[in-house]
């Protein structure tokens, strides 16, 4: 089974001289998933929903930049080379790695600023940012960004739309491999770990945001050897993504460690 152009919109419709694209209107879905289920989770728990969400919203705003900004550098001859190439950034969504890092910075720096507890806050937000992602990978698959290598596996997903090709390079009547869908499941599979161990085992401030890192770093590392498009490779052998999943997994697994110690696990409130 190939799946044709009905299974993928790059364009929702035209409002005269304004074009929606499916992809932005997922991407901001995936925010608002996020965000609501950030202020929901910081309620339960006690913290004010109002604070969380003007931090929510400064998070998607870094985000936002943070994505286009390490796309930007990766793929820096070609979005210099022509107006033309650098106007298709801004269509692009960017590199997740780049908006999570970006995100994470500001989320860090609003908390202190605030004087609010860093690890439990990022407890909180782990989940909502899981879900997320798989609510915007869902939007790459509509835009046919982020597209898979040529295979013959009988899931694979062929792009006939030429508004595809034309905004992001999508290969047309090829059938690729959905990488889009295996990240959305990624995405979800990680939620599910997440809500499911919350509450299991030894407790401590920050498990769930650096088992979110854990986990992402090592499917997106994964998910990468099926990936098509050009994407910046870091000396001719893994993909930027790779490398920095390369950095993250050990650093995870050592923050995990470390956030466990009993000495640490006890000075801090979940």
């Amino acid at each position: 089974m190939c799946w044709g152009s009905g299974a993928v919109h790059p364009i929702l419709f035209d409002l005269g001289p304004f074009t929606i694209y499916s992809y932005g209107v997922l991407l901001a879905a995936a925010y608002l998933v996020g965000l609501w289920m950030a202020v929901r989770r910081a309620r339960a728990a006690g913290l004010d929903g109002d604070r969380v969400l003007d931090l929510g919203i400064w998070v998607i705003i870094a985000a936002l930049v943070g994505a286009k900004a390490l796309l930007f550098i990766v793929d820096f001859r070609h979005f210099t080379s022509s107006w033309a190439d650098f106007t298709q950034l801004l269509r692009s969504g960017g590199v997740f790695y780049g908006g999570l890092i970006a995100a994470t910075v500001t989320c860090i720096y609003q908390l202190r600023k605030h004087k609010l507890p860093v690890w439990p806050a990022g407890d909180l937000f782990a989940p909502g940012i899981a879900l997320g992602y798989m609510v915007g990978r869902l939007g790459c698959l509509m835009a046919g960004c982020c597209y898979g290598k040529p295979t013959q596996v009988a899931w694979a997903i062929t792009f006939t739309d030429p508004a595809a090709a034309i905004n992001v390079g999508t290969p047309l009547n090829v059938p690729l491999h959905p990488t889009q869908v295996y990240e959305s499941l990624a995405g979800l599979m990680i939620f599910l770990v997440l809500m499911v161990t919350e509450r299991r085992g030894r407790q401590f401030a920050g498990r769930s945001f650096w088992l979110f890192v854990l986990l992402y770093a090592v499917s997106r590392f994964i998910i990468e050897f099926y990936r098509g498009d050009e994407r910046g490779f870091v000396f001719d052998m893994v993909s930027t993504s790779q490398a920095i999943s390369l950095a993250l997994a050990p650093l995870s697994l050592a923050m995990l460690w470390y956030l466990s110690r009993p000495r640490l696990a006890g000075s801090w409130k979940r």
